[in-house]
């Protein structure tokens, strides 16, 4: 039996009343399914290849630092997502949601909801009854890694040495506290980094983590030039990712290998966008936005807001909204979601008449 993962963008399919809501023919609107959350736009690192700091890259553009989602109008958000019956939420930046000053007041509720939460983060502040909530509540936690010792990890993040160890301290206590909850690295890979991947996954394996994510640093807005980038060592990395994979994968350790050229997360040729309605983004802004990757970018990538309104009347209301967004037009840089997106207008455009023709 092959192992069960993580990450597919076939999870969606578990959810065919969604996905038969999403033309905007059908004149129905049903709540996401995921929605991320990016409660605070502050993060104490200053990565290199920060895509919401880096000029030029879509992700930030129009970011305000200072912006963060008052008490209050979180705790709305959350009662929203319940009423409607939302399955997940995911912390995210913006800036590093472990950052945020309610972020403990907002877990104690969530706990207390059927929702799933998780959390991307650089695990930092990892730590404390946060910490210990995440793990007997939350469904997983990812924290994003780039050096692999402390003099590299203070040269990527502009930060004193001594806060790899710290991490590393904080992932390996986070495991003591048992629970349910997976713990995932995200493994970004450069020019400076891409020959210690093999010792990498090592390394967080015997910490014992659950999985890790070995993923190409996106350094502009165009598939070329970020594939121009990885030329010159991508045979060697993809070869030390599939080795990593065949030597350290066991039932209790997953190694995703998404390195890969960028192309295909690039060029869009389909003028809406399904999984908008699927995975929205409500920003540090009080502002819903589209997806991760138009997050903070009022001209392309806006919904709406909910600073005066609360989000399950914004949403339920005015199914226009959904489609006024055309990828081929404005979505010609990276995208997470554009795998799934061409799946999911694949699938609903099969004609009908025909569908028992497997």
């Amino acid at each position: 039996m092959h192992k069960k993962s993580k990450y597919s963008k076939y999870k969606i399919f578990n959810y065919s009343d969604k996905i038969e809501s999403l033309p905007r023919e059908s004149g129905t609107i049903l709540p996401p399914v995921h929605i991320r959350i990016k409660p605070t736009n502050v993060c104490a690192h200053d990565c290199w290849y920060c895509s919401y700091r880096v000029e030029g890259i879509q992700l930030g553009k129009d970011m305000v630092i200072k912006d963060y989602i008052p008490k209050e109008k979180m705790i709305q958000i959350i009662d929203d997502c319940e009423a409607m019956g939302v399955k997940a939420i995911t912390f995210s930046g913006g800036g590093d949601p472990f950052y945020y000053k309610y972020l403990l007041e907002t877990l104690q509720k969530l706990s207390t909801t059927k929702i799933e939460f998780a959390a991307l983060t650089n695990g930092a502040n990892l730590n404390g009854e946060v910490a210990e909530i995440f793990a007997h509540h939350g469904t997983w936690i990812r924290i994003s890694i780039d050096g692999w010792d402390d003099a590299s990890y203070a040269k990527y993040r502009g930060i004193k040495e001594g806060e790899f160890t710290k991490v590393m301290n904080n992932l390996r206590a986070f495991k003591e506290l048992g629970g349910k909850c997976a713990l995932g690295i995200s493994f970004i890979i450069d020019k400076d980094n891409h020959d210690r991947v093999y010792e990498f996954v090592k390394m967080v394996k015997e910490l014992g983590v659950d999985s890790i994510k070995l993923s190409p640093c996106v350094v502009s807005n165009s598939g070329a030039e970020n594939n121009e980038y990885h030329k010159d060592i991508f045979e060697a990395t993809s070869a030390e990712c599939k080795r990593a994979k065949a030597d350290f994968e066991d039932d209790n350790f997953e190694v995703f290998d998404s390195y890969h050229l960028l192309e295909d997360k690039f060029e869009k040729k389909y003028d809406w966008c399904p999984y908008l309605q699927v995975l929205p983004v409500i920003g540090a802004d009080m502002n819903v936005y589209s997806c991760h990757d138009k997050a903070y970018n009022l001209d392309e990538g806006l919904l709406g807001s909910i600073k005066d309104v609360s989000f399950r009347e914004f949403w339920m209301n005015d199914k226009e909204k959904f489609y006024k967004i055309d990828p081929s037009g404005v979505c010609n840089h990276h995208c997470i979601a554009n795998e799934a997106n061409k799946m999911l207008l694949d699938y609903l455009n099969i004609d009908k008449e025909h569908i028992g023709f497997v």
